[in-house]
């Protein structure tokens, strides 16, 4: 094992291990006695490859290793060819909110999109442009035009068109706004318009924080916001199994903030939000392929208060 270690690596291990915290790469060098653990998850890994959706819990006290197994299995799960995010919990940050926490989650969540060849995060753009590469293909095949001549002007109408068809076909909330804007992004792709390429990306990461800013930029009716940034996680973990990614892992560690909330009902909806989330995994509500890993604990009234959750 340790020949296998790439000087990168090692350098990202030892820099880490020295200030006290989880090397994000590497970080399977280290590994030791969680065999058990290893192996269940990558149980979870395959039935979510074979289409369903799951919800997964990791309880424990503090230093007892739950980061670390966080960071190992999304090195697990991108060798697995899963798309893979990490946010953290933060007085901030949380599931449920109306003045823009969760959005930040979400911004949190999208900003850290991580893929094997990009496994420090920032993938969007990459994701992105893969996808739209799978459409021209596409469109090109059907309609017999070659590669190269189907990326000029003249077939800029046919290419949308396809882009809203395929992105009608995956999405159901917010499909038409969302296949707009992946619209937008082809254009400044096309025709290398970087501000049009910022903006695109700017919606698709939540954030615009005025509807009408985001019309004048993209011509789009709505935002992502607090009320449906859930919805857009879903419609995106669609678009990730459709290029050919085996789902999508979210990781959403330090969840002992959500019980910090100093209010009792804004804590009780955050605990109903991981309720609806487990239900619509396990449920069958929806049919998004992906792994959702869930790290709460920290402290054991959080552990049974999230427990206590998910039993009513």
């Amino acid at each position: 094992m340790i020949e296998n270690i790439k000087p990168r690596e090692a350098t990202s291990i030892i820099n880490s291990l020295s200030g006290g915290v989880v090397p994000k790469t590497g970080v399977q060098h280290i590994t030791v006695g969680r065999s058990a653990e290893i192996q269940a998850f990558i149980n979870a890994l395959e039935d979510v490859k074979n289409g369903h959706s799951m919800v997964k819990f990791w309880i424990g006290d503090f230093g007892s290793g739950k980061s670390f197994m966080m960071h190992l299995l999304n090195t697990v799960a991108m060798k697995q060819k899963f798309v893979v995010a990490n946010a953290d919990f933060t007085p901030q940050n949380r599931l449920y909110a109306n003045d823009g926490k969760s959005l930040a989650l979400y911004t949190a969540i999208i900003d850290n999109l991580a893929i094997q060849t990009k496994p420090e995060g920032g993938a969007l753009s990459t994701l992105m442009e893969k996808w739209i590469e799978q459409v021209i293909t596409k469109a090109a095949q059907e309609n017999n035009i070659s590669i190269e001549d189907i990326r000029n002007e003249q077939y800029e109408k046919l290419i949308q068109d396809y882009i809203m068809r395929t992105v009608n076909e995956l999405t159901d909330v917010g499909g038409f706004d969302f296949g707009l804007v992946i619209m937008k992004y082809y254009q400044g792709y096309i025709k290398d318009d970087e501000l049009l390429r910022k903006n695109a990306l700017r919606w698709l990461k939540g954030e615009y924080h005025t509807k009408t800013e985001a019309r004048q930029d993209l011509g789009v009716r709505d935002i992502i916001a607090d009320d449906n940034f859930y919805d857009m996680l879903k419609n995106f973990c669609k678009l990730f199994v459709s290029i050919g990614y085996s789902g999508f892992m979210i990781n959403l560690d330090e969840a002992i903030n959500l019980y910090k909330i100093p209010t009792a009902a804004m804590r009780e909806k955050n605990y109903e939000k991981i309720l609806s989330i487990y239900n619509d995994c396990f449920q069958g509500k929806s049919a998004i392929c992906s792994s959702t890993s869930q790290v709460p604990a920290n402290s054991l009234k959080m552990k049974e208060e999230a427990c206590s959750a998910i039993r009513h």
